[in-house]
């Protein structure tokens, strides 16, 4: 199957993604979280709770990206 991306909205596709994520949920055969993935978010939360998590507001990425791409 091939979707006509570029011809495409971006409320279109956003919406075909989020009916794939829905089949690919609902399929027993899919994993629904990996093993390793609870201690990832376990030691995030570590980090995040002694304060060594450093957040970046959506602007801030958006600028560290322009820049990287100059």
């Amino acid at each position: 199957m091939q979707l006509p991306l570029s011809s495409m909205t971006t409320a279109e596709k956003l919406d075909a993604m989020e009916q794939l994520w829905t089949s690919l949920q609902a399929d027993p055969g899919i994993e629904q979280l990996p093993n390793w993935h609870e201690q990832v978010l376990k030691e995030r939360r570590e980090r995040l709770e002694r304060g060594e998590t450093v957040f970046s507001s959506l602007e801030e990425v958006r600028n560290r990206l322009r820049e990287q791409g100059s």
